[in-house]
Order: structure tokens, then C-alpha cells, then sequence
């Protein structure tokens, strides 16, 4: 599941540079994800039967960075030793650079260095139409961005937050339906948990050690792309353990 040796990415960024800044965070962050708190991986041998491109996958949020830093743990191990294999941080020297994952314009855009790096190694950025700095919003789709996602989807795989929001059991954001009939890609869901226990909303900090950090791989989503887009919404949230009965959804500011 290499990407072809090129010099750039779809993006026009470095690959060499991604991999270098792709490696310093995997060595930086796998303490916290090993020692100080337990990432727990099931399922992990679906990705061995995925193609390299047009793979989407769908989670649950719980922080800004560390979920997806997990996601890249995971997904870079699996590249460089064809199994789940974390505990030997060789993996580390070998990290997969076609790994995109989808992320609000304003937490990427702001100023500092830590944005910026995690903007460069893989971020396909979204104007959000419904939300702003924490503010309800109205405003027009961002179209450019269903064409920065096929881009990333022709390039490799790519990671979305369907909720478009950390808070919990928050309703399916209607542009992930639209991309599913539109591209048609594997859609593999993920449920993950403990996240929200351990780290702060961010994610750089943590609030909790010995946290067991769960992410759940799940067999790809067999969808009707003619199906309408409520319809998939639904099946969305199910997918990613969201359908609590039940419970009310509160915006976290």
C-alpha cells in the first residue's frame, strides 16, 4: 500500500518532508500512547485487504489531534510491517505519507507552528457552513472542498469526522452522504473511545493517565449510492456508534 515514489503529493507538498515531520510526531507522541495510556487496536487486519487510493474512513471525534495522531500510529505500522506491530518503533521509519484526514479551515488556519506542521502532513481543510470560532453560522457550501477531497481520495485515504465536531452523538453532516454518492469510495467506519478521558479537547495535554485509548475497525459499509442522503446519514451514525437513543445533542463551545 505504497504511495508511487513522486516528489510531491496531490497538494503539491514535499513527501519527504511529510515523512520527516510524519516520523518526529510518531516519535514524540508514542509514550503517551504506549506507556503513559493503552492504545487498543481491534480489527486492525481489515486495513491488510484495502486498496491504496478512494478508501474513506469514517470515526467519531473526541479531540482536535489526538485522535487523528492515533490514526497515523496505526495506520503507519500496518504499512511498514503488514500487521499491528507498535511495539517496535522501526514502523516509525517507514510512515505512510498518502494519509489524508479532514479538518475545520479555522483550526488549521490559526497561527503557530503546531498547526502548520499538522496542516502540512495531510490536512484537506473545510470551510464549515454551519459553524464558526464556536458560533452558529449560515453560509454557502464550500464547494472548493468536495474537490480538495477527491483529490486526497484519487491519492490515498482519507480520514473524516462526519459530526464535524467533537461533542458527542451530534447529527451526520449531510457533505459526507454527498461524498459517499458522489465518489463511490470504501467506506470504512471506526469507533473509537477514551480519548476525551485522557487528553484535552485539543489534544496535546493530558487530563488522565492509564487510559485505555480503544479504536474499533469495522468492516466496510455495503451502501446504495442511489440511496438517499438521510438514509446514509443514518446508516453513518450507526456505523460509528452514534445512534444513542435518547439523548440530546449539547454544542461543546
Amino acid at each position: 500500500m505504497r504511495e508511487k515514489n513522486k516528489l510531491r503529493d496531490v497538494f503539491g507538498h514535499w513527501i519527504w518532508l511529510k515523512r520527516w515531520l510524519i516520523s518526529l510526531i510518531g516519535f514524540l507522541t508514542y509514550r503517551r500512547y504506549h506507556v503513559t495510556n493503552k492504545l487498543k487496536v481491534e480489527n486492525a487486519e481489515i486495513l491488510q485487504k484495502l486498496p491504496a487510493q478512494n478508501v474513506l474512513f469514517l470515526s467519531n471525534h473526541q479531540t482536535y489531534y489526538a485522535d487523528v495522531i492515533a490514526f497515523y500510529h496505526i495506520f503507519c505500522s500496518q504499512n511498514a510491517c503488514g500487521k499491528m506491530a507498535m511495539q517496535n518503533l522501526s514502523y516509525l521509519l517507514r510512515p505512510k505519507a498518502n494519509i489524508y484526514y479532514v479538518a475545520a479551515e479555522e483550526t488549521m488556519k490559526k497561527s503557530g507552528l503546531i498547526p502548520r506542521i499538522f496542516a502540512y502532513v495531510g490536512a484537506v481543510t473545510v470551510r464549515r457552513s454551519w459553524r464558526s470560532e464556536g458560533t452558529l453560522v449560515q453560509r454557502k457550501v464550500d464547494k472548493n472542498a468536495f474537490e480538495q477531497i477527491e483529490k486526497a481520495l484519487s491519492a490515498g485515504w482519507l480520514v473524516s469526522f462526519p459530526q464535524g465536531t467533537t461533542s458527542p452523538y451530534a447529527p451526520v453532516r449531510k457533505g459526507v452522504a454527498h461524498i459517499i454518492r458522489d465518489y463511490q469510495p470504501i467506506v470504512v467506519p471506526i469507533e473509537i473511545d477514551g480519548f476525551r478521558r485522557a487528553f484535552d479537547k485539543k489534544g496535546f495535554f493530558l487530563k488522565q493517565k492509564n487510559t485505555v485509548l480503544k479504536v474499533k475497525f469495522k468492516a466496510p459499509m455495503q451502501y446504495d449510492s442511489n440511496d438517499s442522503v438521510d438514509n446514509i446519514k443514518l446508516q453513518i451514525k450507526k456505523a460509528i456508534g452514534q445512534n444513542k437513543p435518547n439523548l440530546s445533542y449539547k454544542k461543546r463551545t
